[in-house]
C-alpha cells in the first residue's frame, strides 16, 4: 500500500502501475520476446513473465525519482511496481557513512555539513511514542541527530512565522484586487502548505483551481531558502546537506519540485525529508530507545554567530496543528480590513469535524467566512463547489489528512490498543500545551527581512518567499478512460 496521502492516491484510474501497465516514462524492463504473447503472473517475490514453454523469468522493477512522477500525469507510486530511490533513511544513512569515512580520513572540508530541521509535528508523535515532555523529546532527539552524524538541528518556527506573515499579506493583496479591481478567480485563497493537496490540485484539476492555492511556500521551503542561501553566506567551501523531519511523506514529493532546486546554490533546498516513522524504525533497528538518550541542543546559525547553541523551546501557533493559517489570516484580516480586533475564533463544525467554518458578521452582512477542510472526502467537495460557483468562502486552510497534520500519513502509528483518533486527541492536547508563538513578535523575522531579504515587500522577498504551480497534462492512454 503506498505510504503517500490518500488525496495523492485517489485521483484517477492510472494511480497505480499495475501488471499490465507500463509506467509513462522511459525506463527499460528487459523481458523475453515473444511471438505470441507471454503471461505476466504475481507471486510473493514479484512480477514474472510465464513463457509459452512453462519458463518463468523474474522482472525488472521500474526505477523511477521523485521528479519523474511530479512531471508526470500517471501513478504517484507503486508499493510493488516502483521503487523511489530518493528521500529515504537508507539515503539518509549512507551520507552520513560517507561523512564519517571523510572526517576519518582528515578530510573534513570535503564532508559535508549536516543540518536537520525538525518541526513540531514529529516531535510531539515520538513524545507521545515515548512517554516525554515535548521538550525533553526535541532534545533526545537532537542526541540521537548528532549520534548519526549530524552537525546542527535546528526547530522550525522561524520559516513557520515567515509562512504565516507572508500568507496573511496575500490575503489581503487578493481580497483587495478581488473587492477594489474586480479581479476574478483569486479568492478563496487556498492554503499552499499542503504538498499532497497541491499536488493533486496540478494533476487533477490543473489550471482552473491553481489560481485560487496561495503562492506562499510551505515552511518546509522556506526554511530550506534560509538554510541554503543565508546560513550558506557563513560556510563557504562547505557544501550544506539539508535534511528535514516532516509528519507525512508527502512532503518527500514536495523537496524534489523543481521550483525548489537553487541555481544559486546549484542543489535542493531541501536534500532529504525524514518523516516520524522513519525515525521510530531506525531507533528500533539501531535498538536505542528514545527515552534512554541524554539531552542536547538545537542550533541558530541564522545569527550567523559561535554562540548559537540553545535548549530546545518548543512554540505552537494558534488555531489548528497544521500551522493555524485559518486563525491568524482571519484575526489579521479583520483588524486589517475593517479596523477590528478578535480574541478568540469559533469554528461551526459542517459536514463533519474536519469540515468547519468561522464567520465575520456585521449589521446581518457576512465580512468574512474562513474555512478549514482537511481530508481527500472535504477537499473534493469543496472542490466540487468551487467549479459549481458555489463557494462562498473568503479562505480556506486545505490538508490532505484528516485531523490534519497532527495525524500525518507518516506520524507514529498507534500503540497498546489505541485508536487513532485517540491518539490524534492526544497530540492536539498535547499540541495545545505549548507556549504560543506570535510571528508579529519575533525580533528574528524582522531581521531576516530586512538583512537578507530586503525587507518584506522587496523582490527578493517575493522571489525567496513565494512559488509558482503547474497543471500537469493528462497523458492519453486506454487506462485513463472513465467509463
Amino acid at each position: 500500500m503506498s505510504r503517500f496521502s490518500g488525496v495523492l492516491q485517489l485521483t484517477d484510474l492510472d494511480d497505480f502501475i499495475t501488471p499490465s501497465q507500463e509506467c509513462i516514462k522511459p525506463v527499460k524492463i528487459e523481458k523475453t520476446a515473444s511471438s505470441t504473447g507471454a503471461k505476466i503472473t504475481i507471486q510473493e517475490d514479484g512480477y514474472f513473465q510465464i513463457d509459452e514453454d512453462g519458463s518463468a523469468q523474474k522482472l525488472q522493477k521500474v526505477e523511477i525519482t521523485l521528479s519523474d512522477c511530479l512531471a508526470c500525469s500517471g501513478c504517484i507510486t507503486s508499493a510493488e511496481s516502483v521503487l523511489v530511490t530518493q528521500q529515504s533513511q537508507e539515503e539518509l544513512l549512507r551520507i552520513f557513512e560517507e561523512n564519517k569515512n571523510l572526517k576519518l580520513q582528515d578530510r573534513t572540508e570535503d564532508a559535508k555539513l549536516i543540518i536537520v530541521s525538525v518541526s513540531i509535528q514529529p516531535i510531539l508523535s515520538l513524545a507521545v511514542r515515548y512517554s516525554l515532555s515535548p521538550s525533553d523529546c526535541a532534545a533526545k532527539l537532537s542526541q540521537y541527530l548528532k549520534q548519526l552524524g549530524a552537525d546542527m538541528i535546528v526547530d522550525m518556527t522561524i520559516a513557520d512565522d515567515l509562512a504565516l506573515l507572508e500568507s496573511q499579506k496575500e490575503f489581503i493583496r487578493r481580497y483587495r484586487a478581488t473587492k477594489s479591481d474586480g479581479v476574478k478567480n483569486i479568492l478563496p485563497m487556498l492554503a499552499s502548505s499542503c504538498p499532497g493537496w497541491v499536488c493533486y490540485a496540478e494533476k487533477t484539476h490543473g489550471s482552473y483551481i491553481l489560481p485560487y492555492i496561495a503562492t506562499t511556500k510551505s515552511p518546509q521551503q522556506i526554511m530550506g531558502s534560509l538554510i541554503k542561501q543565508w546560513v550558506g553566506r557563513s560556510v563557504e567551501g562547505r557544501q550544506i546537506y539539508h535534511v528535514t523531519v516532516m509528519p507525512c511523506y508527502d512532503k518527500k514529493l514536495e523537496a524534489a519540485r523543481d521550483d525548489f532546486f537553487s541555481k544559486e546554490t546549484q542543489s535542493r533546498d531541501v536534500d532529504c525529508v525524514i518523516t516520524a516513522i522513519e525515525l521510530e524504525q531506525m531507533l528500533v533497528k539501531d535498538g536505542i530507545s528514545l527515552d534512554t538518550l541524554s539531552n542536547s541542543t538545537f542550533s541558530q546559525p541564522w545569527l550567523l554567530k559561535d554562540d548559537q547553541e540553545i535548549s530546545p523551546l518548543l512554540t505552537r501557533h494558534i488555531g489548528s496543528g497544521s500551522g493555524g493559517y485559518a486563525d491568524h489570516i482571519f484575526k489579521y484580516a479583520v483588524k486589517e480590513l475593517f479596523g477590528e480586533e478578535i480574541e478568540n475564533l469559533e469554528y461551526k463544525n459542517l459536514r463533519n469535524p474536519d469540515f468547519r467554518e468561522a464567520v465575520l458578521e456585521k449589521d446581518g452582512v457576512v465580512l468574512l467566512r474562513f474555512a478549514i477542510a482537511n481530508g481527500f472526502k472535504n477537499i473534493q467537495n469543496l472542490v466540487q463547489k468551487l467549479k459549481r460557483g458555489k463557494s462562498n468562502y473568503h479562505y480556506v486552510e486545505v490538508m490532505a489528512c484528516p485531523s490534519g497534520c497532527l495525524n500525518g500519513g507518516a506520524q507514529v502509528r498507534p500503540k497498546d490498543g489505541t485508536s487513532v483518533k485517540e491518539l490524534a486527541s492526544k497530540l492536539e492536547e498535547l499540541y495545545n500545551s505549548l507556549p504560543v508563538a506570535i510571528p508579529e513578535q519575533n525580533e528574528l523575522v524582522k531581521k531576516l527581512y530586512d538583512s537578507w531579504l530586503g525587507g518584506q515587500e522587496s523582490d527578493k522577498s517575493s522571489a525567496v518567499l513565494h512559488t509558482q504551480y503547474h497543471a500537469v497534462e493528462k497523458i492519453a492512454n486506454a487506462f485513463n478512460i472513465k467509463w
